[in-house]
C-alpha cells in the first residue's frame, strides 16, 4: 500500500515512537510537581520547548504547546477577540482557510463579531491589496494561512505581515500547519504575532502542536485552571506527545531543505504524468504553491468512486480536505477560486511525504491512467444509455 495522503497525517517516525515511549517509561511524573520525577519531566518539557523555539526561530517563552493546529487556531483566534473586543469586533480573513480558521470566524459572528472572507485569484492566492482595501479602524486581527491545506498554495504571508506592521493594534495570526518543514518562513521578519503549528503533519504524534505568541502579547485563555503554558493554556502537558514532537522537529532540522527539494521533483513528476492523462485536470498552480500537495479533477467521475479505485490498487488519496472530506458537498476552497461545482465533486488531493520515493508515483501514475479510463469509459456507456 503506497500512502499519498500526507497532508491528512503523516506516518510517526519510527525515532518519534521511540521518543515518546521512552518519556511514557521514564519521565512519567507530572511537570508541576516539586519531587524528583516532577523536576525530571519538567526538563523534558522544557528543552523541547527550546527545541521548538530554535527551530521556529523565537525565544522559549513564546512557544505554548497545545493539543494541535485546531486548538492553537481557536485559542489564536478567540484569544484575540475576546482580550481586544473593546478596540474593535473586525476580523480579516480569507475564503480558502481551513476550517479551524474559517468556521471560527463564523461563530464569533454569534457575539458580534464582523469577518471579512477576502477572495482569492484563480490561483487561490490572496493579494496584499486586497487586505489594504478591508482594513477598518475597528479591525483587530488577520487571518491567514501559510499553505492552502487544498491546493498548496503559498499566501503572501511575509508581504502582509510586513505592511501590517505599521497598524500595532492589528494583529496577525498565520495558519503555518501545511508549511512547517517544508516552506520556510521568518517569524520576526514576516511580523507574525501567532503561528499555529501541529505535529501530526510532520511525522510527529497526533494531539500536540504549538502556538507561538509573541513575547508581550496578552490573549484572552480558552482554558482555564492550573495555569500551565504560561496561563495561556491549563491541563497537565502531555509530556510524551511534546517529546515525540520535539524529536520530530529534530528530524526536520536534519533532513534540512534536501527533503523539501526532493518533494519538489516528485511533484514535477506527478505533474508532467497527470498532464498526459486524457480527461484530467490539473486544479494545483504550478508557480508558487508547497512541495508536497496536488489537487486534480476529473470531471465526471465521483472523487470517491475514483478514490476507492485507486485504493483497491494499493494508493491512498484523499477528497479536498480530510477534516471535510465526509459532507457531500463541493470544497469550499476550489469553488472560491471559480473551480465548477461538478468539476470541484470529482477532486482528489494526493500529497506526497518522506516515504515516497519517485517509484511510487510511476506506478500510481499508471494506476490513475487505468481507473481514469476506465471510470470515463463507464460514464459513458451509462450516458448512451441514458439518451436511449
Amino acid at each position: 500500500m503506497i500512502y499519498l495522503d500526507n497532508s491528512a497525517t503523516t506516518r510517526p517516525h519510527p525515532d518519534v515512537v521511540e521518543s515518546m515511549r521512552r518519556a511514557m517509561e521514564n519521565y512519567y511524573g507530572n511537570p508541576s510537581s516539586l519531587h524528583h520525577k516532577g523536576v525530571e519531566a519538567e526538563a523534558v518539557l522544557k528543552q523541547a520547548r527550546e527545541v521548538a523555539a530554535k527551530f521556529l526561530g523565537c525565544k522559549p517563552g513564546e512557544i505554548i504547546f497545545t493539543s494541535g493546529g485546531t486548538e492553537s487556531n481557536n485559542t489564536a483566534i478567540k484569544g484575540v477577540a475576546f482580550q481586544y473586543q473593546n478596540r474593535g469586533k473586525h476580523i480579516i480573513t480569507t475564503q480558502v482557510e481551513h476550517p479551524a480558521v474559517y468556521d471560527v470566524c463564523q461563530q464569533l459572528a454569534s457575539l458580534g463579531f464582523e469577518t471579512t472572507y477576502l477572495p482569492v485569484d484563480r490561483d487561490g492566492r490572496v493579494s496584499l491589496e486586497d487586505v489594504q482595501k478591508a482594513m477598518r479602524p475597528d479591525t483587530i486581527l488577520v487571518s491567514v494561512m501559510h499553505v492552502n491545506n487544498e491546493l498548496g498554495t503559498i499566501q503572501p504571508v511575509a508581504e502582509i505581515g510586513q505592511w501590517l506592521k505599521q497598524f500595532p493594534k492589528v494583529l496577525f495570526h498565520v495558519d503555518a500547519v501545511q508549511a512547517i518543514g517544508k516552506v520556510p518562513l521568518k517569524l520576526k521578519e514576516a511580523g507574525i504575532d501567532l503561528l499555529s503549528v501541529s505535529a501530526h503533519k510532520f511525522y510527529g504524534p497526533r494531539g500536540v502542536g504549538i502556538l507561538y505568541k509573541r513575547e508581550g502579547l496578552i490573549i484572552h485563555p480558552l482554558m482555564m485552571g492550573g495555569g500551565q503554558e504560561s496561563g495561556v493554556r491549563s491541563g497537565t502537558e502531555n509530556l510524551p506527545a511534546i517529546a515525540g514532537m520535539a524529536k520530530a522537529i529534530r528530524l526536520l532540522e536534519e533532513w534540512g531543505p534536501a527533503e523539501s527539494r526532493r518533494l519538489q521533483d516528485l511533484l514535477v513528476q506527478l505533474r508532467e504524468g497527470i498532464s498526459k492523462i486524457e480527461g484530467c485536470i490539473i486544479n494545483t498552480p504550478e508557480a508558487h504553491t508547497a512541495p508536497h500537495i496536488m489537487n486534480i479533477s476529473v470531471p465526471g467521475v465521483k472523487a470517491e468512486v475514483l478514490l476507492h479505485a485507486l485504493e483497491e490498487r494499493g494508493f491512498l488519496v484523499s477528497t479536498k480536505s480530510a477534516c471535510s472530506s465526509k459532507a457531500n458537498e463541493p470544497s469550499r476552497v476550489l469553488t472560491s477560486v471559480g473551480i465548477e461545482r461538478d468539476c470541484a465533486l470529482s477532486s482528489l488531493r494526493i500529497s506526497l511525504g518522506r516515504e515516497n520515493k519517485a517509484e511510487d508515483i510511476k506506478r500510481f501514475l499508471e494506476a490513475l491512467t487505468v481507473c481514469v479510463g476506465t471510470l470515463r469509459s463507464q460514464m459513458k456507456s451509462k450516458t448512451k444509455s441514458v439518451t436511449r
